[in-house]
C-alpha cells in the first residue's frame, strides 16, 4: 500500500519511506491511500478473540501488502504485552484503562509498535537514525522506553521547561544510553515547531537521517486503533449505541479511533474532550479552525494550541466539515471542573487522572444530551503520574506502582536550549 500526504494526495510513498520520513516533504501527514473494511463476520467474532488475535486481524488488514505474516505477528506480539481492560465506573459508563504498559500511559502501545517496525525497516541501513520527539509529557516517556537500547537509533526528546510533571520528566530524562533530553525554554508548541522545521530543513536532512515518533508518524498513530477494537469487543452487548470519549491534545488518539470506525467498528460517535486549549471543540461548534498559543493546565499532556493531527481528521472525513462535526462532538473543561470530576468520581471507587477526568466529563455531558448510549472514556495515564494534582484534589496520598516509583530514583540529565530553530539546528549539526 502507498501513503499520501494530507497536503497533496498525489504525492505518494511506500510504507518504508512514510515511516522513516515521518513527515511528508510538503509538511503534510501521511495517510493510507485506502482504508480496508473488515468483514462483518469478523466484527461479530471480536468478543471471542484475544487482544493479540484482534491485533493480527487488524494490522494484517492494514499492512499485509508490505509485511509478511511473520512480521505482522512479531509486531503485534511485541506491542501487546499488557492488557487494556475496561472497568465499569457507573451504569453504562466504562473506563478504558490504557496505563498498564511500561510507562503507564496509552502511548506505550504506539511507541512499542513504532520502535519494532522502525527497526525492521532500517535494519539494513548503515546510517544512524535520529528520532526527534516533541513531548508535553507522556510521548517522551513512552518513546524513550520503547526505543531504549535499540541499535542504530538515537532518540532526541524536546520538552517544555517547567511544564511537564516531575514524574513524567524522570521517565525520559534519567535513562541515558541512546536517549537525549533537550529542555526547551518555551511551551510544547515551540518544541513541536522545532521538530517540524528540522524535518523540512534540506541541509539537516542531507547530513542526518531524521524521523519522528510523535503521532504524526503513521507507525505511532495507526496501532492505537487496536484498543478501540478490543474495548468494543469487551463491552456488554445491550443494543445501545457505543460512544468513545477521548481526552485530546494532538488528536492522534481520537484519529486512530475514527480509523477503527472506518474499518467497520460500529462506533456511533466520538467525543473530543479537551482542557481550555479548545481550538478543536470551537471548530466542532462551527468556528473556523484557528491555532492559538497553548495554555498551561493541570492536564498538561493536552496543552496543545495547534494540534498536528487535525489535518488527519479532516482527511478521514474526506474534507466534509458537516460529516466531521456530525460524528465528533467537542467539549472543553477548566482546571476547576477537572479537579471536581476527580473528587466526584472517587466515592464511586475509581481514581481518575486529570486527562481521564476530562474524558469522563465529556462523555457525561454527551450522554446527558443523547439517550440510549453506552459510553467509554479513555483513561490515558495512571493517576500516579500526576500525583501532585490528584493528591491535592483528594486530600490523600497515592500509592505508586513499583515501576513508577523506581523512576523517581534516577538522576535527571538534560541539555537546556532556547526555542530558536538556529540553536536547535546547531545542536543537530554537531552530532556525529
Amino acid at each position: 500500500m502507498q501513503y499520501y500526504s494530507t497536503n497533496n494526495p498525489n504525492q505518494k510513498v511506500s510504507l518504508s519511506e512514510a515511516v522513516i520520513k515521518g513527515l511528508a516533504p510538503d509538511n503534510g501527514l501521511y495517510m493510507p491511500e485506502r482504508i480496508p473494511v473488515l468483514p462483518k463476520e469478523l466484527i461479530e467474532r471480536l468478543p471471542e478473540m484475544s487482544f493479540r488475535e484482534i491485533g493480527y486481524a487488524v494490522i494484517g488488514a492494514l499492512f499485509s501488502e508490505d509485511l509478511s505474516e511473520k512480521q505482522i505477528h512479531e509486531l503485534v506480539d511485541h506491542t501487546l504485552t499488557f492488557d487494556a481492560p475496561i472497568v465499569k465506573v457507573e451504569e453504562d459508563v466504562y473506563s478504558l484503562e490504557l496505563f498498564h504498559g511500561p510507562t503507564l500511559a496509552f502511548k506505550d502501545f504506539g511507541a512499542r509498535f513504532c520502535s519494532k517496525l522502525m527497526s525492521m525497516l532500517v535494519g539494513e541501513k548503515s546510517q544512524k537514525v535520529r528520532v526527534l520527539v516533541a513531548t508535553s509529557g507522556d510521548t517522551g516517556s513512552a518513546v524513550a522506553n520503547g526505543f531504549l537500547g535499540v541499535e542504530g537509533v538515537e532518540v532526541i526528546i524536546l520538552f517544555p521547561k517547567g511544564k511537564v510533571s516531575p514524574l513524567q520528566e524522570k521517565q525520559f530524562t534519567t535513562l541515558g544510553q541512546n536517549i537525549t533530553a533537550l529542555e526547551v525554554d518555551g511551551v510544547f508548541d515551540d518544541c513541536q515547531t522545532l521538530v517540524k522545521r528540522a524535518f523540512l530543513d534540506p541541509e539537516l536532512n542531507q547530513k542526518l537521517l531524521l524521523t519522528s515518533a510523535n503521532s504524526i508518524n503513521i507507525a505511532r498513530w495507526i496501532p492505537q486503533c487496536l484498543y478501540y477494537f478490543y474495548a468494543y469487543s469487551r463491552l456488554p452487548k445491550n443494543g445501545k449505541k457505543v460512544v468513545f470519549a477521548v481526552p485530546s491534545g494532538n488528536f492522534g488518539n481520537i484519529g486512530a479511533g475514527i480509523l477503527a470506525q472506518q474499518m467497520g467498528l460500529p462506533i456511533d460517535r466520538f467525543v473530543a474532550a479537551t482542557n481550555v486549549n479548545k481550538v478543536v471543540p470551537e471548530y466542532l461548534h462551527g468556528s473556523p479552525f484557528q491555532a492559538k498559543p497553548s495554555i498551561p493546565t493541570v492536564s498538561n499532556s493536552m496543552d496543545v494550541g495547534n494540534p498536528s493531527n487535525f489535518p488527519r481528521l479532516q482527511a478521514l472525513y474526506g474534507g466534509d466539515e458537516e460529516l466531521f462535526r456530525e460524528k465528533v462532538k467537542g467539549y472543553f473543561y477548566s482546571d476547576e471542573q477537572t479537579v471536581e470530576a476527580i473528587q466526584s468520581v472517587q466515592p464511586k471507587g475509581y481514581t481518575l487522572d486529570p486527562h481521564g477526568a476530562v474524558g469522563y466529563l465529556g462523555l457525561k455531558d454527551f450522554m446527558a444530551e443523547h439517550s440510549g448510549c453506552i459510553g467509554v472514556f479513555l483513561e490515558t495515564a495512571h493517576p500516579g503520574k500526576f500525583r501532585d494534582v490528584v493528591e491535592e484534589a483528594l486530600g490523600e496520598k497515592l500509592i505508586l506502582p513499583d515501576r513508577l516509583a523506581a523512576f523517581l530514583e534516577g538522576e535527571k540529565k538534560v541539555i537546556p536550549i532556547g526555542k530558536s530553530f538556529a540553536e536547535f539546528k546547531g545542536y543537530l549539526e554537531r552530532l556525529d
